[in-house]
Order: C-alpha cells, then structure tokens, then sequence
C-alpha cells in the first residue's frame, strides 16, 4: 500500500539532504513536487492545497535542529502534518455497559459490507465478546445466507474464546413491496433476541444499492430510528479513491457516520481515500480491510499510516501481529536455540508458519523500517515458501534434526516426495546451513531478524535469487536477463 506515493514522497524530501539549510525557496520547490505526487495519489485537490500550504509555513517557522540535515527536518515536519491530516482518531469499536452494544454496518454493494460484518465480529471474538449479526440486507439474492455461512465459519475458525451467531429471517426477503419497513422490523427483533441472550454486541449488515438514493436512504434512518444504533460504520472499498470519499460526505450527511472501514486497504497502491476521508468528510477512518482473512481488520492508527508512507516502517504494528502468534515462552525457547546453533528444520518451519500467518511476507517486511523502498519493484512469491515446507515436510524425523545427513540418494528421495528436484533441496540444504550460522550471529535481534532470515532462506532480497529459488524467471530484473546471456555465450 501507498507505494507510488511512499517513493515520490521520500525521494522530494530527501533531495533536500544536499541544501546547506531549509530556506522559503528550496521547500516551495520541493512542495511542487509534494503536490504532484499527492494528487497523483487521488487526494482530494482541496487537502492537496491546505497540506502544502500547512507544510510551508511550519518548515518556515521551524527552529532547525543542528543535529539534523534539512530532509531530515522536512520528513519529521510532513510525518506530523500527515499524522494530523488522518487524525485523531478513536480506533476500534466503543462498548457500552451494559449491553449490547448495537453497531449498524452501512455502505454501497461490492464494498465489501457482509464480508467485513464477517471481520468485525472476529475481531470482537477475539477479545472474548459474543456478538450476534443481524442479517437485515434483504435486497441482494443470497445475501442473508452469506451472512449466516460467514458466522458460522467465524465462530469456528477466528481466534479468540467469544462466540458469533447470526439472527436471520430468511422468509422476509421476498416481500419487496415493503422492503424497508420489513428490514426495520428484523433489525428490531434481532436487537431483542441479542438482549434476550445476553449478547456483548450487535452488528446490523444493512442493505446496500449500486448508488445512493432516497429508497436505501429510507430505509438505513428507519433502521436507526428504531434501533438508536451507539455507532454506525461505514463501509467503502479504498480502491476507488475519490469515489469512497464521495460516499462517505454522502452518508455521513444523511446519517451522522460514527467511522468509516476501509476495505481493500492492501490493495490501494495510491491511498488517496486515506489521506482524504477525515478532512473532507470529519468522519475518522476506524479500522481498515488488509486481506481476505477474518483476521485482516486492523485498526486504523494514523501515526503508523504516516509512518508508513515516509519508508520508516511500522514495528509498533508488527510486534502487535508477532504478539498474536508467539508466546513468550516459545520466542525465549527458539531464541536460545538460536543463539547455539541447534535450530532443527522442525523448529524453522514452525517459526515460519507462525510469521506467515501474520501476512504476506512482501507486507511484513514493509514494516521494517528502510525496507519498504527496497521492496517497491521486487515480486515476493510467498508460494516459493510452500515447496520449502513440501521439502521439510518429505524428510525423516532424524533428518530434520540434523540436515548434515543428507547425502545423494536421500536428497534425491526428497525431491521426488517434496514435488521439486534435487536442486532446489540441496540450495534449501545449504541456505538453511547459512541461515543458521547468520541466526546465531543475529541472536537476540528478535523479530525483524528471524524474518531476514526466513527471507535469506527464501532467496534473499536480489529478485533474480527469488526466482532461483522458485524455479521461475519472472522477476528478474534487465541487468540480470544480460548476465544469463552473457552465461549462455560463454
């Protein structure tokens, strides 16, 4: 995410570095370029204007610090500006007590509403709540049952020891001719039943239409009127840009939004909903769509967004995912086995499951910081990381344990269990045997360097050795197409 704009940004600012110190002409001058790639970014032209501007006048005003270089002081005074711009922001969902808490979804179809209903109620799970979803979209074919199916796997699969369930009335979808009093009235009793069993909270999946109009604008203020819902979030897809920011000053005209949720957030490469929604609308982003999974809510931090986009990274939100996956019990186990030199493969792909299900490893790495830059033209193939669990997975118990075993006929044999060939395991062989040594020198650096390890084994960094790994050329660069044929000649 914010890639195109996170290299335009960082490289104007740094090209301040070279000044002797910060005057009225080199910031105007780096501002026009400022303005180019925030507009570029789909910002919104009125933000674009009042940024820049706000950013003139406090570099102006700035008492330069000696320690810093003149680039140094504009990142830390457009860090700020961007902070301010997104915030402040209360993020996550206010619980009332006693309960329920009622919390009505809203937003346009193929947003992402029902699915991201799904989400917010794995994210209450979690944190040990029992949630009840309201299947009130009575409009859209099988919209009802998406919702019941999206309970039932939430309250299987999600972490955490709350519980999901989904009140429907499947037998009322077919009255369209009163469609609106019909949805008021199951959202009314669906806030009945959840107080009847007690429940922590309650999610209202409301209907959406392919545009706004006075039908869907009915209905949504009837089902606020009779159920005085505590927040009301809006949903709307990031990828859209001025369109999300369009729906938001719409709805929030109409309805008073609580919260806007960006889905697709991962996807949007521009981020010009992000950096426009609150100044335009007054309506704080709260939590934000990065994946497919019911664990892919995160909630919306504009300090970390900020950072983000200036390539210092975000560690604040990797510890918080790498808190969700390993105890501190099994983080000092494997930090010791490292620092002696004893990892097993066993142990490896245990620690690499574990960092995987925290996201793509392209996303992760982007969090460190300095990282996110380096990442911006390199294609991290996460299936690559599959056939190294096929070939850890094709070998002996003693074999993982110590990987010096491995001769010919048993590398030979893994391949063939594994679906890969015989390269591919001995260049596993050896990069384990490196990222072993590197672990031990890297012991105690903690996550960041358990994850430049498991990458190294992956490959490295160098695109070309990532397609190496895989077996597939795709990623590699020009001057590494030129050395293959400079190989092939000789």
């Amino acid at each position: 995410m914010f890639e195109s704009l996170s290299g335009k940004l960082t490289g104007t600012l740094r090209n301040l570095s070279g000044r002797g110190k910060i005057s009225e002409s080199n910031v105007r001058d780096s501002m026009v370029e400022v303005r180019k790639a925030l507009l570029d970014a789909d910002v919104h032209v009125d933000v674009v204007t009042d940024f820049c501007e706000e950013v003139v006048q406090d570099a102006l005003g700035a008492k330069v610090t000696t320690s810093l270089k003149p680039g140094e002081e504009m990142i830390g005074i457009v860090n700020q500006r961007l902070i301010d711009l997104m915030g402040p922001v209360e993020s996550g969902v206010m619980l009332v007590d006693p309960g329920p808490t009622i919390v009505m979804m809203c937003g346009l179809q193929g947003s992402g509403k029902t699915t991201t209903c799904g989400k917010l109620a794995a994210y209450l799970k979690a944190r040990g709540k029992k949630v009840s979803l309201v299947a009130a979209d009575l409009q859209r074919p099988a919209a009802v049952e998406q919702l019941q199916v999206t309970a039932n796997d939430v309250n299987e699969n999600a972490k955490g020891v709350g519980e999901v369930t989904c009140y429907a009335e499947p037998e009322k979808c077919g009255e369209y001719g009163t469609a609106t009093g019909v949805a008021v009235g199951v959202c009314k009793r669906g806030v009945k039943h959840a107080r009847k069993n007690k429940v922590d909270v309650v999610i209202l999946d409301t209907a959406g239409r392919l545009h706004i109009d006075d039908e869907l604008m009915k209905e949504l203020r009837g089902v606020q009127s009779m159920t005085t819902p505590h927040q009301i979030f809006l949903v709307v897809d990031a990828m859209i840009g001025q369109d999300a920011v369009n729906a938001a000053s719409a709805f929030h005209t109409q309805l008073a939004v609580d919260g806007v949720i960006l889905t697709k957030f991962d996807s949007d490469t521009r981020g010009g909903a992000a950096l426009s929604v609150k100044r335009v609308t007054g309506v704080p982003i709260k939590f934000v769509g990065t994946g497919e999974k019911f664990d892919a809510l995160e909630e919306f931090h504009p300090e970390r967004i900020a950072s983000r986009i200036l390539g210092m990274g975000d560690v604040v939100s990797l510890v918080e995912k790498a808190q969700e996956e390993f105890s501190e019990e099994d983080a000092e186990n494997i930090a010791q086995k490292m620092a002696s030199g004893t990892m097993t493969v066993t142990d490896f792909i245990n620690q690499l499951k574990s960092i995987r299900r925290m996201g793509p490893m392209k996303s992760l790495l982007g969090m460190l910081p300095g990282v996110g830059a380096a990442l911006k033209n390199v294609q991290v193939d996460d299936e690559q990381f599959d056939r190294i669990e096929a070939i850890a997975s094709s070998m002996t118990k003693k074999e993982k344990n110590d990987i010096k075993l491995l001769g010919k006929s048993r590398i030979k044999r893994i391949a063939k269990g594994s679906g890969t060939n015989p390269s591919e395991v001995n260049r596993f062989v050896k990069q384990f045997d490196m990222m072993k040594k590197m672990s031990k020198q890297m012991a105690g650096g903690g996550l960041g360097s358990k994850m430049g390890a498991m990458k190294d084994l992956a490959g490295g960094m160098d695109p070309a050795s990532m397609a190496g790994m895989t077996g597939r050329g795709s990623t590699k660069t020009k001057s590494n197409k030129q050395r293959f044929k400079r190989r092939k000649r000789k």
